[in-house]
This record gives C-alpha cells, structure tokens and sequence, in this order.
C-alpha cells in the first residue's frame, strides 16, 4: 500500500509576484518638481530682470567716423572783377558789347563822342606852331642884345661911351635870354597841355582791361557821361568764371577752429540735389559787428569748369573742420541724461564702486602705436607705463587716496583724470560735446603735463624730434580733453563711467576711457525700444 504525499493546505495554487519598490516614482516626481521650481526661479529672475531693464532707454555703443562741420552761408562771386569806368566826359556813341559777352584784353567795348578833344588837338597845336614863332623872336632879340653888349663893352675899355651905356646893354642881353627861356617854356607848356588832349582823345575808346565775361553794362548810345567828380562805372566784368570764391561769415565762437586747405562742401538752390566742393583759401582778421555780433569773413576757393554756378548764388556751406574715422560714438542723448538724486546711479556717479574712471593709461599704448617706436623705445615705455600704473594703485589702496587720490596731485589724476561736474551738457550743439562738464583748469592742465612729463622723461628722452613732437602733441589732447559720466546697464542696473569725448557732429560723440563697443548705456528712463 503506498503512502499518499502529504499537503498543505497554506501553500498557494499560483506563484506569488515580488512587490513593487516605491523609490522610483518618487525620483522622478522629485525631478519634475524640482524642473518645474528651478524653470519658475528663472522665469521669476529674467521676468525682474526684464522688468529693471525696461525702466531705462539704452543705446548701444559702436563704432563710426564723425564728421564736425561749421554751417555758414555766403554768395558766389568771380575771384578778379574789374569794373570798367570813363576817365572822360561825353556822350556815348557805340556801345559794341552785351551781357554775358566774352571780351579779351584790349578790346574795344565802348566809344565816346571824339569831336570835343579833336578840337582842343587842333588848338593845343595852333598854340604850340605860336609859341615856336615866339621862341623865334626872342632868339632874334637875344643875337642883337648880345652883339650890343659886345661892341659897347670894348668902347667902354677904351673910355669912348660911358660906363652905363655897357651897364644897360648888358641888361638887354639879359632880358633877352629870359625872354628866350620863357618862349621855351611856353611851347613846352603848349606840347604838355596838347599831350594831355592826345590821352583824352585816345579815352574816348573803351576798351577790356582783362579777358573774361561781361556781367554788367551800365550805359546805352547816346547816353552822356559825366566824369568830374568820380569815374561812373560803365561795364563789369568778370575775369574767369571758372575758378570762383564764396564769402562767409564764421562767428567768433568758431573762427578759431577754421584753417586755410579745410575741406567744404555746399549746394545752392538752383541745384539742391548736387553737391559742390572747395576748401578755405583765407581767413581775414577783419571782424564785422553787426547787431553786436561779430562775424569773420572766410574766403573759400571754388572750381566751376563746367561753369553752372554764376556770380550771386547763395551757397549754404560745411566747413569740415575735424573728421574722425572708425571711432567708439554715444548717441548725444546718452551724454544728456542724468539720473534723479534717489536713483542708485546717482550714488555710483558720486564716487561708488560704479563709478570707474577712464584714464589715460588705456590710450598710452594706442599713442605709442602710432609713433612705430623700436624695440629700445619700446621698452622705456612699458617701463614707464608699469610704473605709472603702480603708483596709481598705491595712490588708491592708500586710505587718504579715496577714490583717485587728493586734488591737484600727480599720478591719481594723470590716470583718472577729473569727474565732469554736470554729465548733462553734453551734445547741445554741432561742435561740441559738452560745455562746462568735465573741464580743466589750465592750471591744473599745466599740473598734470608737469608730472607726466616726470614719469614718461626717459621714453620722452628716447624719441626722436618728430616722435617727440607728434607725443607731446597725442598727450595734450588727451590731458586737455572734457571727462562726463556715462551710464552703462550692467545686469539691469545703470552704472556710472567716466569717459573723455572727442569731437561731435551734433547726432553722435566719440568717447574713449572704461567703455567697449556694444555696451548699453543708459539715454533716459521708462519704456522704450532698446
């Protein structure tokens, strides 16, 4: 008998599954939840950001060339006209030329009426044949006089007439030769009086003094003219049209900055879509007041071969007095704008850490380029650069140093220069970019050449005498030129930067100092299109 397999009666029918462990899901729930977290963190800093971004206008930084212009106006006019005039009175008989005609030099333009100094030819001629006749008798009465004088002086030697009859025979032989020099002097009185008579009548014909074009024409035939008191003006005309002057009238304000060879460049109403060029040819020193303001005239050669532009056209013209190629240029509004007193830029302005200053040792190695110094040369300037570099750190770890060292003193302001007083001055007119803002003293100018002069002594020494000219000139402008703060946008919030500015053409400014093409800088506040 077999022995059954014993059960039991717990064990299952079906193979049990192993449980599911929790973790994952949970990771994965973290993930998402932290992805949701970190994206609404972002989303809330760059919401904030934009937000802070939009409360200012910003325009970039870039580069461009600036052209700066003085605008003035003035009429064209021939560089040589002559104007014709009558020496003589009379009538005018032929009239030979027109307006616009062109005439060489001698050419006969004009007659007047001849008759009237033919006429006194013939009577200067009769007076002369006259006093000839005179000139003969007198020479006749001499002869006599002086035989008489003669034969009386031997009978008186021998005592056979009176001494007197010699005394008075002699005094009719000196009548008789003043009688002769007087009837000489009459014909040569008669020759000059009919000379005169000649020019007259050789007047009566009016002729070109000078090649050109006739402008003017005063006179018709028939027409007397009278010349008694002045020579009246019959003909005008131009030398050569096709070199031509402008006169303009420069204010004082900007005469300095005028040179003879500047380029210009004007148009006139009869052809505004053409520009014409020319270039200063003299600056005259004598100053007009009209209404109290005074003006001086700037002469400006022109070239008209084409011959379009005619004598009394208004020029409106742009003297190019600085052109700066390829440099960094704000926007003149950028200059303007100045943060309200609670604005946290204001405080960076003042002196915070904000406020950084454009020195000059960023645009020393730039001048340096410019000089192609050798090896030797460049070596002194690094040296010097370092050593100024140094000293202006030290000047500014030192406590009574501040922010850029005490006023007046060497190394702190020949790196920092000076902060503008009033950074919105600038980009008010077409020549300059501030007034006022960030100006130097000459004293304080002269300072600073002074101890720069002492730190860049031995590079200087090292130059030659066309590099050390071209340096002394580079630091001086660098030196003299006007500091305004700017304020650029740095992660949504403006911060304050002092820059030098250059030349402006009334739209944009160069500037140069702690500033880089592509920054924003702030041009005023509330919404705008960056």
């Amino acid at each position: 008998m077999s022995a059954a397999k014993p059960t039991s009666p717990s064990s299952p029918n079906k193979t049990l599954r192993p449980r599911r462990s929790p973790w994952p899901k949970r990771i994965v729930i973290a993930v998402v939840v932290l992805a949701v977290a970190g994206g609404g963190w972002y989303f809330y800093r760059q919401r904030n950001a934009e937000q802070a971004a939009s409360a200012y206008r910003t325009a970039k930084v870039e580069r461009g060339d600036i052209r700066v212009a003085i605008s003035a106006t003035g009429a064209l006019s021939a560089i040589s006209t002559v104007d014709v005039g009558s020496q003589i009175s009379g009538q005018v008989t032929d009239v030979l030329v027109d307006f616009n005609d062109r005439v060489t030099k001698g050419q006969v333009i004009a007659r007047i009426d001849p008759s009237t100094y033919e006429a006194q030819i013939a009577q200067g001629t009769a007076q002369v044949n006259n006093a000839r006749a005179g000139l003969a008798t007198a020479q006749a009465t001499l002869r006599n006089a002086e035989l008489d004088y003669q034969r009386k002086t031997e009978l008186a030697k021998n005592q056979l007439v009176a001494r007197s009859d010699a005394d008075l025979a002699r005094a009719a032989r000196d009548q008789a030769r003043a009688q002769l020099a007087g009837a000489q002097a009459q014909i040569n009185q008669q020759i000059a009086s009919t000379q005169t008579s000649r020019l007259n009548l050789q007047r009566t014909v009016i002729r070109a003094p000078v090649d050109g074009v006739v402008l003017t024409r005063t006179i018709e035939p028939g027409q007397t003219v009278a010349a008694s008191l002045q020579s009246p003006v019959l003909f005008q005309i131009a030398e050569d049209l096709s070199k031509m002057e402008i006169v303009l009238a420069i204010d004082e304000a900007d005469i300095g900055q005028v040179k003879p060879g500047q380029s210009v460049d004007f148009t006139v109403d009869s052809f505004p879509d053409r520009k014409f060029r020319g270039s200063v040819q003299q600056v005259r020193l004598s100053a007009t007041n009209t209404s109290n303001v005074i003006t001086y005239p700037v002469v400006v050669a022109v070239d008209n071969p084409d011959g379009v532009l005619l004598p009394g056209m208004t020029a409106n013209a742009e003297i190019e007095v600085s052109h700066r190629d390829d440099v960094l240029r704000v926007g003149n509004a950028a200059l303007r704008y100045k943060p309200a007193d609670d604005d946290p830029a204001a405080a960076s302005a003042a002196g915070g850490p904000g406020g950084a200053r454009g020195g000059l040792g960023n645009d020393l190695p730039a001048v340096a380029a410019k000089l192609k110094l050798d090896a030797n040369q460049q070596a002194a300037f690094d040296a010097a650069l370092e050593q100024m570099k140094q000293r202006m750190a030290a000047r500014t770890a030192a406590p009574a140093g501040g922010a850029g060292g005490p006023p007046g003193g060497g190394a702190p302001i020949i790196m920092g220069g000076g902060r503008g007083p009033g950074g919105g001055g600038g980009g008010n007119n077409n020549r300059n970019a501030s007034r006022g803002g960030g100006a130097i003293s000459g004293a304080a100018r002269q300072r600073m050449l002074e101890r720069f002069n002492q730190q860049f002594g031995a590079f200087r020494e090292s130059l030659s005498e066309a590099q050390r000219a071209q340096w002394d000139g580079e630091v001086a402008a660098l030196v003299s030129a006007r500091r305004v703060p700017l304020y650029k946008l740095v992660k949504g919030e403006p911060q304050a930067v002092t820059v030098r500015v250059g030349a402006s053409d009334g739209s944009w400014t160069e500037v140069s100092g702690n500033i880089a093409e592509g920054d924003e800088v702030v041009v005023g506040t509330g919404r705008g299109t960056k």
